[in-house]
């Protein structure tokens, strides 16, 4: 039986950790798209819950997102009537970004769809075996505390 094209890239740690990436990211993507959200649209959502009422301009430098992009993508969720923009209390020149009630159920919902997909992502692991996997996994990405 012939080898499988190009072992040498495809036993790198990186392709494979990309690989994995790519999988876990699909498994998520589809979970959220039941609940009508794009990857971007749940970000957002959780930032906003986190930091709010947050600055817009705040909101797109926490989580790395171009401030065109993020206009957009809180123009979708204010249209939904998942998060509201108004003027921030500390800055009247600024937008301040506040999830409404509805945007906090869709978000919990969203968040259980996620834990969900990650679950299954990682189901060929045992218990112990996830633990030690997500502590390399923070290791090598520089993400540990």
């Amino acid at each position: 039986m012939a080898e499988a094209p190009l072992p040498a890239i495809r036993s790198l740690p990186s392709w494979l950790l990309g690989r994995a990436a790519a999988r876990g990211r699909a498994l998520v993507a589809e979970a959220l798209a039941v609940e009508g959200l794009r990857m971007w649209h749940h970000v957002v959502l959780s930032a906003v819950r986190d930091l709010a009422p947050v600055a817009q301009a705040d909101l797109g430098r926490g989580i790395g997102l171009d401030p065109k992009d993020l206009v957009g993508i809180l123009n979708d969720l204010q249209s939904a009537g998942l998060v509201v923009r108004a003027p921030d209390p500390d800055d009247r020149r600024k937008n301040a970004v506040s999830l409404t009630e509805e945007g906090g159920r869709l978000l919990k919902r969203c968040e259980k769809a996620a834990r969900e997909a990650n679950d299954a992502l990682l189901a060929p692991l045992t218990a112990a075996e996830r633990e030690q996997f997500l502590s390399l996994v923070r290791r090598i990405s520089g993400t540990q505390d």
